[in-house]
């Protein structure tokens, strides 16, 4: 049972997640009733599942929520801003509930209490006497009369190993009003073939109830996708009182079912025995069907809707499976680069084409395993919809949230470590970058501000932008700034990029006052250290009156990716392949028309370039010729030289431990197909140097 307790734990963050999102969309949208059916979906899950594992601390609390969003969804209540608040403070609740280890303790009985009296008060709630009966007359005038529905179960013969209670089930659609059941119990086995964990039985109900067609529907909807279900609304209240007229007799609802014939009900009817009886015997229909059917004889029409669909077959994997399953490839693709190494070392068919077929399914793997580990960031961009809201509200400022590309997939791992960011960037956008809405106006800006949220697909990179349409950044105060820290030379010429890189640096603030959000310039030195631990690299623009964009580099996934893999003498390197544009050969004469000026033609223009083996102190004589790896980084277009490029090359990054955690220049490592390691550049780094080579030279 702590098992399924585990599972529904899990589910209930998913639905809470997707009940925040929904509540902050509907907000914008307070008349979409598929946003307003799916809030009430979501809670009258949360109700039913917790209820199945007895955490009655919640089941108590999101009753009486639903209670209130049923009143939405019956037209009996608008959506206002306090009702998503209220909504959300209990989404929070219950979030609480499921995360301590008893949902039943003083702090949540005296949480639960306050936002019931909230929600009570906003909705005007009342206690509901019992429903009457169908056929109930209070006065000529006044005729109490409820739906009716027919019900048509046939759970799945598996049903039971997901772990619902039949038996709980139908006693909560007992509770919606009358109710009556005949179960068809003909389809059950003998007792050598019967087996107690299957399903066997069917259900047919008749339900006379004041509640709505979807209220009765969402009495199944945890097993709707394991069960056949059909409801049919044989009285609509907004047909009364004309539902108090003649009844139908059996021979009109067994034609109304199809079972019989008008003529096969005439010859029956021309004899003077009871027609169910005369009908049984002729072989026309069952006892099931005939005592089916006398449930029905109070109905006046026959309205059938089909429930249910197909879903999407999933399953549920913990993520730490994941990762060892891409340990795992990576170690395979490892292994295969070693069998493809020794295969090209003997001349035998059968080694070569063995070696081919490990190649091209290790290859599929590979791509299989990190399919598996990548996430749309949409799921990450939601989560921020909540902090504009409550933070807007909290500092006075009207604000909107614009997010574009959520489509866009990342590896897990990197979405993991991405979620802190972009929190602090959000944060210092709304509270330095948007101006309060008075100030706006004088600046013919509309009163609202907004923030974006941008990521779009950049070769083996992902681009993800931060823009608001805010006051922007004070070129010349961030210069001065920076050189009252210490951090620019009195005489030091930065450009504007360089200079936007100051607010960067740790302890960095040009905020007239700290407020409970920012100002003490702690935040953007962690956006920098975590978006360089992935790999990422920060780039930021800004125009004055009109907004900052600060755009974040991020690779696809951190554990396996295309690499280039060069020789530095008898080390051997991997460059990223993803940011490598051409290969060239770099002769002597080459680099005597060069000279100092370490600058290469291509394409029509200049590229600088830097020599690995300079930059890592080797200073033996150049070979005859290098190679020349131009390169797209952050810094723009540079070349690397190199002894030798080798070829693409499958890299398994692997971490280089905390002792080298501060090694500049060097992303990770990776093992070669031999056994030996090589080590993967960052070449941000690397062309940075190259930059400030290239312009001291020129």
């Amino acid at each position: 049972m702590d098992q399924f307790k585990q599972v529904f734990v899990e589910e209930a963050e998913e639905l809470l997640g997707t009940l925040e999102d929904n509540l902050l969309v509907l907000e914008d949208s307070p008349d979409d009733r598929d946003l307003i059916d799916a809030v009430f979906r979501v809670m009258h899950t949360i109700k039913g599942s917790a209820a199945m594992f007895d955490f009655k601390g919640i089941v108590d609390f999101t009753h009486v929520v639903e209670s209130v969003l049923d009143r939405v969804r019956n037209g009996e209540l608008t959506v206002s801003h306090e009702l998503i608040d209220l909504t959300l403070k209990s989404r929070d609740h219950i979030q609480s509930m499921i995360g301590s280890p008893s949902d039943v303790t003083p702090e949540h009985e005296a949480t639960s209490a306050v936002l019931i009296g909230a929600l009570e008060k906003l909705a005007g709630t009342e206690k509901k006497a019992p429903l009457p009966s169908v056929k109930k007359v209070q006065n000529d005038e006044d005729v109490e009369c409820y739906s009716l529905y027919r019900i048509l179960f046939i759970p799945d013969r598996e049903i039971f190993f997901s772990g619902t209670n039949l038996i709980a089930l139908l006693e909560e659609l007992q509770d919606l009003g009358e109710y009556s059941c005949y179960a068809y119990t003909s389809s059950i086995p003998s007792l050598a073939e019967y087996n107690p964990e299957m399903s066997y039985i069917r259900w047919e109900i008749y339900l006379t109830t004041k509640a709505s067609l979807n209220a009765v529907k969402d009495v199944f909807i945890f097993v709707e996708s394991s069960c056949e279900l059909e409801i049919s609304s044989l009285v609509e209240a907004s047909e009364l009182p004309d539902c108090l007229g003649e009844e139908k007799r059996l021979g009109e609802i067994l034609i109304g079912r199809g079972l019989i014939t008008p003529e096969e009900l005439s010859d029956v009817l021309s004899t003077q025995k009871p027609v169910g009886q005369i009908m049984m015997e002729n072989g026309l229909v069952s006892s099931t069907d005939v005592e089916s059917a006398l449930h029905q004889q109070q109905t006046e029409r026959k309205l059938r809707e089909k429930q249910g669909g197909e879903r999407e077959n999933t399953i549920r994997v913990k993520s730490e499976k994941l990762d060892s399953l891409v340990d795992s490839v990576g170690e395979l693709v490892t292994a295969q680069a070693r069998l493809s190494q020794i295969s090209s070392q003997y001349d035998d068919p059968s080694l070569n084409a063995l070696a081919e077929l490990i190649e091209r399914l290790s290859t599929e793997l590979r791509d299989n395993a990190m399919g598996l580990r990548m996430v749309p960031i949409g799921t990450t961009f939601s989560r921020f919809k909540r902090l504009v809201r409550d933070l807007s509200n909290s500092l006075g400022k009207e604000m909107t949230l614009v997010t574009r590309g959520g489509e866009t997939e990342l590896d897990k791992s990197v979405i993991d470590k991405l979620n802190d960011p972009l929190v602090h960037l959000i944060r210092n956008s709304i509270d330095h970058g948007i101006e309060a809405p008075e100030i706006r106006a004088e600046a013919g800006k509309k009163r609202e501000g907004t923030v974006s949220l941008v990521a779009d697909y950049s070769g083996a990179n992902v681009i993800i932008q931060i823009k608001d349409d805010g006051a922007g950044l004070d070129r010349e105060r961030i210069l001065a700034k920076g050189r009252e820290k210490g951090l620019v030379g009195p005489d030091e010429n930065l450009n504007e990029n360089e200079i936007f890189k100051l607010i960067l640096q740790p302890g960095f603030s040009t905020a007239q006052k700290i407020t409970d959000v920012s100002g003490r310039g702690v935040g953007m030195d962690v956006v920098s250290k975590e978006i360089e631990s992935l790999g990422g690299s920060i780039f930021i623009t800004s125009t004055v009156g009109k907004g900052t964009t600060i755009s974040l580099s991020l690779p696809l996934t951190l554990a396996i990716i295309e690499g280039l893999l060069v020789r530095i003498g008898d080390e051997k390197f991997v460059i990223p392949l993803a940011s490598v544009q051409a290969c060239l050969e770099l002769g002597q004469e080459d680099r005597e028309a060069h000279r100092e000026k370490r600058l290469f033609p291509f394409r029509g223009g200049m590229v600088p370039y830097i020599r690995l083996r300079e930059l890592f102190l080797d200073r033996r004589e150049l070979p005859d010729r290098e190679h020349l790896v131009v390169t797209q980084t952050e810094n723009g277009i540079f070349g690397i030289v190199v002894d030798e490029v080798i070829g693409d090359y499958q890299t398994v990054i692997k971490n280089l431990g905390r002792l080298y955690k501060n090694l500049q220049l060097i992303t990770g490592a990776t093992i070669l197909g031999d056994g030996t390691m090589a080590l993967i550049l960052d070449l941000n780094k690397i062309t940075a140097l190259a930059k400030v080579e290239s312009t001291a030279s020129l």
